[in-house]
């Protein structure tokens, strides 16, 4: 399977090279691969998702320091990704998700990280939430559907760092 457009049929393995700093490791225009797989860091927040009106103030905290969160708006909506600890009250809220990071950064000519990465979900019957940044792309799971999630993943595509310090 070819994680990138650019590598057509070839696969990414036959233009891989090392990627400094890591040992048994490969990287492909700055996408990590590890056995011919996507390494993905399991972050050790738990989040929720909420949406607020477009003109709503954010909660005291964010944006901070720690942890992860996301502002999203649009004429019709804001949505807020952040620790539970931080969400606000009174506005409709998903909580109770993990994050699976893709070991980045990742070169903008790429194409189907996602896709490689969500296919072995779906078909797992899995539901997802992303998140893209400038740097990476993230996956937030269910908590209580995560060890599912990371068993197709591993099965499929990826290699998961429960602790992103272990690198």
């Amino acid at each position: 399977m070819s994680f990138c457009g650019c590598h057509g049929g070839a696969g990414p393995e036959l233009t891989a090279r090392l990627a400094p700093g890591y040992t048994g490791q490969r990287q492909v225009h700055g996408l990590i691969f590890m056995d011919k797989k996507l390494v993905l860091n399991l972050l050790p927040d738990r989040v929720g998702v909420c949406r607020l009106e477009s003109a709503a103030d954010l909660p005291a905290g964010l944006p901070g320091p720690e942890g992860f969160y996301s502002i999203t708006g649009t004429g019709r909506e804001t949505s807020l990704v952040c620790r539970e600890d931080l969400l606000p009250a009174g506005v409709p809220c998903e909580s109770g998700f993990r994050i699976l990071e893709v070991e980045g950064p990742l070169n903008f000519d790429l194409t189907g990280i996602l896709a490689a990465l969500l296919n072995p979900l779906a078909g797992a019957g899995v539901p997802v939430f992303t998140i893209s940044t400038y740097d990476t792309d993230y996956i937030l799971i269910k908590d209580n559907r995560l060890e599912q999630a990371l068993r197709a993943l591993e099965k499929a595509v990826a290699i998961i760092r429960r602790d992103p310090k272990e690198g």
